[in-house]
Formats: C-alpha cells, sequence, structure tokens
C-alpha cells in the first residue's frame, strides 16, 4: 500500500529531491508528503 502512495507522489510532484544536506532533503520530502495530502483533501471531500 506504501508503494502505491509513493509511487502516486512521484507523479504528481516529481520524483527528484534537490536538496543537499541529509536536513533539508527531510524538509522536502515532509513537505511534498503535506502538499500532496492537502490536494488530496481539496480534490476528495
Amino acid at each position: 500500500m506504501s508503494e502505491t502512495i509513493f509511487s502516486s507522489i512521484k507523479r504528481t510532484l516529481g520524483s527528484a529531491v534537490r536538496a543537499q544536506s541529509w536536513w533539508l532533503e527531510f524538509r522536502e520530502m515532509l513537505l511534498k508528503a503535506t502538499v500532496y495530502n492537502l490536494r488530496r483533501s481539496v480534490r476528495y471531500p
């Protein structure tokens, strides 16, 4: 089930992580997950 979500996030928001340090990579992935969840909540109320 988690692979399905990861695939969906990659398709909608892109698969590349542009940050250089591990903290910025973590923050970027967290923000991508947040945006993905917000988009889903708006699209499927």
